[in-house]
Formats: C-alpha cells, sequence, structure tokens
C-alpha cells in the first residue's frame, strides 16, 4: 500500500503502511523458504529513493519476528543479510535534513502534512517536529544504525558534485549527503558501507547490482 492508501485511510503517519508493508513482504518470503528453495538465511533488500528508505529501515532495524505470534508469518526473522540502495532518503528528520542539505524540502507527505508542493507541507512538518519525534526516531533508518547491521551499499547516480554536509544540493531529495552521513554512522559502529556516486572516481561495486551478485553468490 502507499501513502496516498494510508492518508485516505487517516493513519498516522502514513508511511507505516508501505514500510510495514514492506516488513510483512519479507516474512511471507521467508515463510515460503521451503516450498520456493528459497534460503533464508541470505535474503537482500533493495530499492530507488522512497523503495530505498524502506530497504534500509528493514537492514537497520532490530528483528521485528514475534516470536510468540498465532500468525506463522510474523514469527518469521525481518533482519537482512545486505542491502543494496539508490538514491536513499537515510534520515526522515526535517531538522537534522536541514542541518544536512539546506534547500531540503521532501518528506512532510510521509508523515501527514498535506500541501499543493513538497516546500508547502514540508514548513508545518519542520515546525510539528518535536512533537512527532517518537514517529519520526522509529521510521528513520540512521536512527537504527547498530554494530550489528550487515553490510550496505548506496549508489546516488545523479549527484553532480563531491557530498558535503551544510552544502546546498541540486537535487536535495536524492544527495549523497544523506549517504555520506549514514555511512560515517555506520563506520563508527564497525560495520562495512559502500557510497558510490557520480565520479567520484573510486573503484570497486560499480551499482548494486554487482554489489548484491558479490555479497548473495
Amino acid at each position: 500500500r502507499l501513502l496516498q492508501d494510508a492518508t485516505a485511510a487517516k493513519t498516522t503517519p502514513p508511511l507505516q503502511w508501505p514500510m510495514n508493508d514492506a516488513k510483512r513482504a519479507l516474512q511471507f518470503l521467508r515463510s515460503k523458504a521451503d516450498e520456493w528453495n528459497i534460503d533464508k538465511t541470505r535474503i537482500a533488500a533493495s530499492g530507488v529513493s522512497a523503495g530505498a528508505c524502506a530497504s534500509l529501515w528493514m537492514a537497520l532495524h532490530d528483528d521485528m519476528a514475534d516470536p510468540q505470534s498465532p500468525d506463522p508469518v510474523a514469527r518469521e526473522s525481518t533482519r537482512l543479510f545486505c542491502a543494496a540502495v539508490k538514491a536513499p532518503q537515510t534520515s526522515l528528520d526535517p531538522k537534522q535534513l536541514r542541518e544536512w542539505i539546506p534547500n531540503y524540502i521532501y518528506g512532510g507527505h510521509a508523515f501527514g502534512f498535506p500541501g499543493a508542493t513538497r516546500a508547502d507541507s514540508f514548513e508545518p512538518f519542520l515546525a510539528a517536529r518535536d512533537s512527532i519525534l517518537s514517529d519520526i526516531q522509529r521510521y528513520s533508518p540512521i536512527e537504527l544504525a547498530s554494530k550489528d547491521d550487515p553490510p550496505l551499499f548506496m549508489e546516488f547516480p545523479r549527484q553532480d558534485k563531491a557530498p558535503v554536509a551544510g552544502e546546498k544540493q541540486t537535487d536535495p531529495t536524492h544527495s549523497a549527503v544523506a549517504g555520506l552521513m549514514l555511512q560515517e554512522k555506520l563506520r563508527s559502529f564497525g560495520v562495512a558501507s559502500e557510497l558510490r556516486y557520480l565520479n567520484d572516481g573510486k573503484t570497486g561495486n560499480a551499482d548494486m547490482q554487482e554489489f548484491l551478485i558479490q555479497q548473495l553468490k
């Protein structure tokens, strides 16, 4: 289900529906491991933009399995072997995002703030930030980082300059600054991550498909 489905149903915050649906899909996949001949210990997540955010949320979240549930799907683990994403939102905290990227204006709709434009929905979101901080932190990937997280790959193919926190970005919603900040936090925990962007001069995995093949083969 998408944000507009949750908004129409007056679900608060709306993003809980797509996030938890992604989690449920992962658990359902694991529940079919024997039938579908899947190695449930080697499952990765991948996505672009909002799908990338959901993939990182699952990758960094503690296990959301409910061992006592009468539902066998809900008893399955939500931990991932690795994740590879393109242009993710690594934080959903409007205050943090404005500090990283001064011209950031995205994300208000995910928490139920309507607006004709991204900027229209972002300003009331930012103003209300402290009152909904627990929800923001519950769904922000960077808030969930810890030393037991799996390897991550993040690519930002539209990044047109070296990412520097505090500088305005051409595409603030999909800026490699967000990846850089998550990578710095993961590094503090000793978690392996790879960050790629246009003309970064690096060698190694060129894109998320190559990373997934190397990790999973």
